[in-house]
């Protein structure tokens, strides 16, 4: 089978690769369409040890299954599905809260398995939800970063905002307010130093675009509230700087959500923090319901992750990767199809 190959350190290759062998709770799935995450970018770029090559990358996938495993009862030969990428282990104490998504020994598809910039991918069958016919497979791929953003909202229900900043208009950041939208029906505005992007997050249904190369992105926000500062603030880029920023656009009392992984250290005034009674939240990935949710917001059209997006052909994948790491002009996001 094609496989895009990350072979060594700055090295990608188009190559063939074995057909995987099942195991007995397990699906072959022939893959019919997989995004490219900001974090195989990263991986790629600044030699990661998160993901150490030889492996072939790719976590943001669907597609048909195409042969079942003995022990698998729910699929069934030409069905369609999406991928939640994280394995558990079901066992650890994480687990047994039912809390999947942060298992203690979770193994995500393109870091400790087998990813899917392939054209076949072994998957168990518990990581597999239904594809609706409404979703076309380049919607459904990107099912896993849109469900981060549903995760992130109600991770901050609590809070019940009304105003809300996202510092990124990347992919992540966009799929950010995508659900807040859709779901919190908060107010939202968008800071990046792409004005291309804050263009598209605009048009997504921002009430403003803020151009962080020129603007100060802590007075609009200050602006857009009143003085007060917003409810919520949503790093999705994560450096030490926009970490800073996210706790200075918002009001006593809010949450900065963090779910950029740019850098992993920071430098603070805690008591900026404490006196205010302001939260820091950390977020990973999804849970099931969140995926739940996602598929029925992009089933009833309610979001669109994929205007703004491009999409190629797996043998185009090494000069895609190359492209998007670049990040110019118009690109923010690509898909790569079978």
């Amino acid at each position: 089978m094609k496989s895009l190959l990350y072979a060594d350190w700055n090295r990608l290759e188009l190559t063939t690769a074995p057909i995987p062998q099942l195991r007995h709770d397990e699906v072959l799935l022939k893959i019919h369409a997989c995004g490219i995450c900001g974090s195989e970018l990263e991986t790629y770029n600044n030699r990661s040890l998160r993901r150490t090559p030889p492996l072939i990358m790719g976590h943001e996938f669907c597609g048909e299954v195409v042969q079942v495993g003995e022990e698998v009862v729910n699929s069934k030969i030409g069905e369609r599905k999406i991928v939640i990428p994280i394995v558990p282990c079901y066992n650890c104490s994480t687990c047994k809260r039912k809390d999947y998504h942060l298992c203690k020994n979770r193994q995500l598809f393109g870091m400790h398995r087998m990813g899917a910039f392939a054209e076949y991918v072994n998957v168990p069958e518990k990581c597999l939800i239904d594809w609706p016919e409404e979703i076309s497979a380049q919607e459904a791929c990107l099912t896993e970063p849109m469900a981060n953003g549903v995760h992130l909202v109600n991770l901050t229900k609590h809070i019940d905002p009304k105003r809300v900043l996202i510092i990124g208009a990347g992919p992540i950041g966009l799929m950010c307010q995508l659900a807040f939208q859709s779901i919190s029906e908060a107010q939202v505005i968008v800071s990046d130093l792409n004005p291309y992007r804050t263009a598209v997050a605009t048009k997504l249904g921002a009430k403003i675009g803020i151009n962080a190369a020129s603007e100060d992105t802590v007075e609009i926000a200050k602006i857009f509230s009143d003085r007060e500062g917003v409810d919520v603030v949503v790093d999705a880029v994560g450096s030490s700087f926009t970490k800073k920023l996210s706790l200075e656009a918002l009001r006593a009392g809010g949450a900065a959500v963090w779910i950029g992984l740019h850098g992993n250290e920071i430098n603070l005034k805690s008591y900026d923090v404490t006196l205010p009674e302001k939260q820091v939240i950390g977020t990973y990935s999804a849970g099931f319901k969140d995926y739940e949710t996602t598929v029925q917001l992009m089933r009833d059209k309610k979001v669109d992750v994929f205007s703004w997006v491009d999409c190629y052909n797996l043998t185009e994948g090494v000069d895609v990767f190359h492209k998007m790491l670049l990040a110019q002009g118009t690109d923010i996001k690509a898909v790569l199809t079978n």
